[in-house]
């Protein structure tokens, strides 16, 4: 894991009363991934979702269940079974450099074994302190922190069954 710099960087960490391998298919199972992957009441839709180096990671999403529009387009870097992913939506799904909105970004995602289920670390990276300040001020820790909130809440209640 790169460290992180906390002028560019922006990270959050939970602790998930569930095992790795739960959290590691709610990331990449579609149908997982899209009961959780942006906040409520908006709902996700996964478009593709090729969890391999250099595979897609695309999402839409509607807030009335019938127009979706686009939410993500990027591509998968690193890809460590149960341990890390690594996606950047710098760079599209046709290999073509972007200009996403409202930042771009390198978001790095790891999971470790904890005693009581898994540690679970979002890195998010920028290009510049600028876009780092401004994801912070649209509202990075309550989004990333209310999706990672709801996996939570998906791989815990399936730990129970």
């Amino acid at each position: 894991m790169t460290p992180i710099d906390p002028r560019l960087d922006l990270a959050l960490e939970r602790v998930i009363r569930a095992p790795r391998a739960a959290v590691w298919r709610a990331w990449t199972d579609p149908d997982r991934l899209a009961q959780w992957w942006v906040p409520a009441p908006t709902i996700a839709r996964v478009d593709r979702l090729d969890a391999l180096p250099g595979g897609a990671f695309v999402t839409s999403m509607s807030d009335d269940g019938e127009t979706f529009q686009p939410h993500t387009d990027s591509i998968f870097l690193v890809v460590e079974p149960e341990a890390r992913l690594v996606f950047t939506n710098a760079i599209t799904t046709a290999w073509r450099p972007a200009a996403p909105a409202p930042v771009a970004m390198t978001a790095e995602v790891v999971l470790a074994d904890h005693p009581d289920g898994t540690d679970y670390r979002v890195i998010v990276r920028h290009r510049d302190p600028a876009d780092r300040d401004r994801h912070e001020e649209l509202g990075f820790f309550d989004g990333w922190g209310s999706v990672a909130d709801a996996l939570a809440a998906l791989v815990e209640r399936e730990a129970e069954r």
